[in-house]
């Protein structure tokens, strides 16, 4: 009879607990693996997305795409990745290292040429950087920084690989380019705009060609979550609000454009 009474009073307290541990919201962490150039937006964005969400904190890893890929491939614990280019995303889904079904294209962007304000060299075009007077061009590592490889793409475009290789300052990620520019440790660097519109306002830099739209036209950011993330709930509504309209507002702020409208 004693058994009788206990079994339903232990299942209504089990009950109990399960409803206050949903009601105080389980401390949760997301891991986001994102491209060096979404480093301003993201971060205004998770400000945005974290009110009311006090259980949810955001770990941001910000770097060359190529690089983050990397990271993945080898096990480290991302819930999210956002690369600036469709071939890392391309190279982990064929590993089945992400989960196909949330892979969405969020983002794209242009590539432009910079130099910093005070150039006197009259560059006006990728071509000019032909000229003698330009010793130094700093762009992503093509083999990882997909701004790097966009800024390949526009020399072969233009015929210029050959004249240029000598003149090539490689970096790990497009933020160092700009950062390269703005020092003036180098006469000119290739970036997307989305980077030049961040720092527009410390007016050391200035942008005096954009990419031909056949280059530009293929930018995507593609998102997506990672195979081993055991947090996929939350990540999907993460991942659910970069692709809202409250978020692609501040996308288009700093000089995205926005692809799931």
């Amino acid at each position: 009879m004693r058994k009788n009474i206990l079994l339903p009073v232990f299942l209504i307290v089990i009950l109990i607990l399960a409803i206050t541990s949903c009601n105080s919201g389980e401390k949760v962490i997301l891991t986001v693996s994102a491209a060096s150039s979404l480093v301003d937006a993201i971060n205004e964005i998770n400000v945005l997305y974290l009110r009311g969400r006090q259980n949810i904190t955001i770990l941001m890893n910000f770097d060359g795409s190529g690089t983050l890929e990397k990271q993945i491939e080898n096990g480290a614990p991302v819930d999210l990745f956002i690369s600036a280019s469709e071939i890392q995303m391309d190279n982990l889904q064929d590993k089945n290292l992400i989960i196909k079904e949330t892979r969405e294209n969020l983002l794209s962007n242009k590539i432009v040429l910079i130099v910093p304000r005070s150039n006197n060299l009259g560059l006006e075009d990728f071509t000019d950087l032909t000229k003698d007077s330009v010793k130094k061009i700093a762009i992503g590592d093509p083999r990882s920084v997909p701004a790097g490889m966009y800024a390949k793409q526009v020399f072969d475009y233009f015929g210029i690989v050959g004249v240029l290789s000598p003149k090539l300052v490689f970096t790990g990620n497009v933020r160092q380019v700009l950062t390269y520019v703005e020092s003036e440790n180098v006469d000119a660097g290739i970036v997307f705009f989305s980077d030049v519109i961040a720092r527009m306002n410390n007016g050391k830099v200035k942008i005096i060609a954009t990419a031909p739209d056949e280059i530009n036209n293929k930018i995507v950011y593609p998102v997506a979550l990672v195979a081993s993330t055991n947090k996929f709930k939350p990540a999907r509504d993460y991942e659910n609000f970069l692709l809202s309209n409250e978020a692609g507002i501040i996308f288009q702020k700093y000089g995205f454009i926005v692809l799931t409208e």
